[in-house]
């Protein structure tokens, strides 16, 4: 009997043990996340994919070069960038997207990678009028990317981006009424989003003493009436061939980029700034 009874102790059949069994027995589970934010973190803790939304402008041409250029600054900081182009120009997805994405996908170097997306985040369209389910499609579709460069209209990237405070980027051209359309997206964006940090490329030939003049324009506009920054602004002439280094400008205003979109996946998005009073001038007036 008491042989017994010493066996019984040494092979407990449940897990109500003294307290000096239970020392004996190693941990099996780490420490619970104490947060959404720190499962959120350990979530992207592996494999970070940032997102750049470049937002569409009618008034512009020659968005493809920009995307060209931004992918090489990219591929020179051994990034591998998906481009997705979901604006009204863009050609229309392959049938294939609605059950698989990924097929869908191409590889056009070992850096860049290219999904034709127009009309394609409206199929992610939830009740509360957001299309968040895109972003976390294209996670899924191109897992080795780490940069998802993201080209749209700002009606669709508020919607895209709801939840989030990114730092989008503007195109605007040497006409003045892509400038006022640039201001009309940030305008939009800031109210719906809170993104109040802006960058500018500027699709043109255009002199350096000309841009500068543009950039301050804008710039004067979104502080005036929106609060809002406009962080850097580049050149990029679309007819220029593509030259083997990228700009130290487009590089600076990558970088910029890529700290933004990290900060907004660590940080909650703020909330939307009230549209300011009316001033005597207009926005209009001064961007013209």
């Amino acid at each position: 009997m008491p042989d017994r009874k010493r066996r019984t102790t040494l092979q407990p059949q449940n897990d109500n043990l003294p307290a000096r069994t239970m020392a004996q027995r190693p941990a099996t589970r780490s420490t619970t996340p104490k947060d959404q934010a720190h499962g959120l973190r350990t979530l992207f803790a592996a494999h970070a994919m940032r997102f750049i939304p470049l937002v569409h402008n009618p008034m512009v041409g020659g968005g493809g070069a920009v995307m060209e250029r931004l992918c090489a600054a990219a591929a020179e900081r051994g990034l591998r960038t998906l481009v997705v182009d979901a604006a009204d120009t863009a050609s229309a997805p392959q049938e294939l997207a609605a059950v698989d994405l990924s097929a869908c996908v191409e590889t056009l170097s070992p850096s860049v990678l290219y999904l034709a997306a127009r009309g394609l985040p409206m199929r992610y369209l939830d009740s509360r009028a957001t299309m968040t389910g895109f972003l976390e499609a294209l996670q899924t579709a191109a897992p080795s990317a780490d940069l998802v460069l993201l080209h749209a209209s700002a009606s669709d990237l508020r919607r895209m981006f709801a939840g989030r405070t990114p730092s989008p980027l503007l195109l605007a051209n040497n006409r003045p009424d892509s400038l006022t359309q640039a201001y009309a997206s940030m305008k939009l964006l800031s109210q719906r989003l809170g993104a109040l940090t802006y960058d500018l490329v500027i699709a043109a030939d255009v002199g350096a003493k000309r841009a500068r003049g543009m950039a301050d324009r804008l710039s004067e506009c979104a502080d005036h009436f929106l609060g809002a920054a406009l962080r850097h602004s580049v050149v990029v002439d679309p007819l220029e061939p593509a030259k083997p280094t990228v700009s130290t400008a487009l590089k600076r205003l990558l970088a910029a980029q890529l700290g933004a979109d990290k900060a907004a996946l660590a940080l909650p998005s703020a909330s939307p700034t009230p549209a300011a009073a009316p001033a005597r001038r207009s926005a209009a007036d001064r961007l013209n």
